[in-house]
């Protein structure tokens, strides 16, 4: 019985650790990229209802976005995911979305009726 608990602590010391590690090295990456410098509020709300709620992104925040990064946007992502507020939301669906709304912005940056406007 007692060995038993001590296999219990330690698994919640396993996990406690592995999620507070998690967090660290997303905020390791966040600080050294300089991610939260990166994209105006307007851009940042529009990435975010896109990935959170039910929401769309315009091709000038998808620029944004884009010019952000793919690892500052992903530690941006699990960040939020790690936050008690939204602790209810489904992490796969969040990631999910994530990597839709980047795939999107891509495709739409790099699309060529998009770079006939640039011109």
């Amino acid at each position: 019985m007692a060995s038993l608990n001590v296999y219990s602590a330690l698994v919640v010391l396993f996990l406690t650790c592995g999620a507070a590690m998690a967090t660290k090295e997303n905020d390791h990456i966040i600080k050294d990229n300089n991610c939260e410098t990166k994209m105006g509020l307007p851009c940042v709300l529009e990435a975010f209802t896109s990935i959170f709620e039910t929401g769309t992104i315009s091709s000038k925040c998808c620029g944004k976005l884009v010019g952000l990064g793919k690892v500052c946007h992903s530690a941006l992502v699990k960040r939020t995911l790690e936050n008690p507020l939204f602790k209810d939301l489904s992490p796969a669906r969040i990631i999910a979305k994530s990597i839709q709304t980047w795939n999107n912005c891509l495709a739409l940056i790099d699309s060529p009726s998009r770079l006939l406007k640039d011109i």
